[in-house]
């Protein structure tokens, strides 16, 4: 009988923490304007994969967003944003690295910031 209680009681702390180390996650979505086609969404989904703490992310190319997850204990959504940022891309209210707007391939750059070649 007192390894039965023992039994229950451990079994009873083992549950506890498990419940102690449940990560929290945050969910947003950013909206990106300069997504013109699947190479940019690539481009996205490319530095999206490089960011520690991102659970999920997915782009919607015809909506122009991406719907992201993350681990809220290792990373925050404007550290997201700067990562799509520096990836050549507006996010939401963060402009783009200019140095990597300028590689980014002539799909992904908005039509009215083309070169016209005559």
């Amino acid at each position: 009988m007192k390894y039965a209680k023992l039994t229950v009681v451990g079994l009873f702390l083992f549950c506890l923490t498990g419940i102690a180390q449940q990560k929290t996650s945050g969910k947003a979505i950013i909206s990106t304007p300069g997504m013109f086609s699947e190479d940019c969404k690539a481009k996205i989904e490319q530095s999206l994969f490089k960011q520690y703490g991102i659970v999920a992310y997915k782009a919607d190319l015809k909506k122009k967003n991406v719907t992201i997850t993350w681990l809220t204990d290792r990373t925050d959504i404007e550290q997201i944003k700067t990562m799509i940022a520096n990836a050549g891309f507006d996010a939401d209210d963060v402009a783009a690295e200019e140095s990597a707007f300028k590689k980014l391939s002539p799909g992904c750059k908005a039509p009215q910031m083309q070169v016209k070649k005559p």
